[in-house]
């Protein structure tokens, strides 16, 4: 397997989908890789140093520390955080590095950060559009911003990553992703609850059933086991996106009512999905996974 001496790699943010995309660069040759998560000094950022060290990426010290001499900074921290993160690397920044903003945030986020960042970095609006896993750094990305066309074949050709460029202004790529989250995130959240009403009332596979009239091209088990297990093991997560989504939406003067709701949705079904009595069921899904579901919700 071939080796790079370059470019020199930087993530900020070391959760899942940090994780990913470095562990597969490290599998295409990349050595350089250094990470810095927020959690690292504390006992719960124990899994995410192990991880680190399990392929081989240099564990910062600091922010400060994990950017300097980096090629490429990949942002990769909770939507909250996106533009304290690039606060904590601006100063240490040096060679106009090139700064990949995959935070799921709103355009107006993004550009917020575009700006901080300034003459510094060359900044970059990139949107992930599909699960992290199994392709990890393969996984299709969307870039926008006046760097984007350059740095596209950078990423193709050296990473080994897959992409396009949605265009030249900054929040393109993210109103993509926001947007469809609307739907994506609030499909997960109706057929939660669409399916413990069901389970409640001891019709679920009747409910599955009607819904394939209408959606004749979709197994709604299968659908109801997938949706859920992803909120149950990401909804906090993806509330924070959530969040993220409604803002967009006040940038563009709609109204967020579903996108709010969706979100109180995800991040009750993150909770849920922490009581090991809920995980246990997640693998099979089914009525188990509903009843254990419908069993926390009581206790509460």
């Amino acid at each position: 397997m071939p080796t790079h001496n370059t470019p020199r790699l930087c993530f900020i943010g070391f959760g899942e989908a940090g994780q990913a995309i470095a562990s597969g660069l490290r599998d295409t040759g990349i050595e350089a890789i250094a990470a810095w998560d927020t959690l690292f000094p504390a006992d719960e950022g124990a899994g995410l140093r192990q991880a680190g060290q399990a392929m081989g990426a240099r564990l910062a010290n600091s922010a400060a520390d994990a950017a300097r001499g980096a090629d490429i900074i990949i942002s990769a921290v909770t939507a909250a955080s996106s533009l304290e993160a690039a606060r904590s690397v601006m100063p240490h920044l040096d060679g106009n590095p090139i700064y990949l903003d995959i935070n799921s945030v709103s355009p107006g986020r993004k550009k917020e950060t575009e700006t901080l960042l300034g003459v510094k970095a060359r900044y970059v609006d990139v949107a992930i559009l599909a699960p992290i896993h199994p392709a990890r750094h393969r996984t299709p990305v969307l870039l926008a911003g006046p760097h984007a066309a350059a740095v596209m074949p950078l990423l193709i050709d050296e990473l080994e990553m897959r992409g396009a460029v949605a265009g030249g202004e900054v929040g393109q790529a993210a109103a993509l992703k926001m947007i469809r989250s609307v739907m994506i995130k609030g499909i997960e959240a109706l057929t939660l609850e669409c399916f413990l009403a069901a389970k409640r009332y001891g019709i679920v596979d009747e409910v599955a059933a009607s819904l394939k009239n209408n959606y004749p091209a979709l197994d709604w088990t299968k659908v109801m086991n997938y949706n859920i297990e992803r909120m149950a093991s990401h909804g906090i997560r993806r509330a924070d996106e959530m969040d993220q989504v409604a803002e967009t939406l006040r940038e563009l003067g709609v109204d967020p009512l579903m996108a709010t709701a969706t979100s109180a949705r995800q991040r009750e079904m993150g909770q849920i999905g922490k009581q090991p009595a809920v995980r246990q069921t997640l693998t099979d899904g089914g009525p188990a996974m509903l009843d254990a579901i419908n069993s926390v919700k009581d206790r509460h």
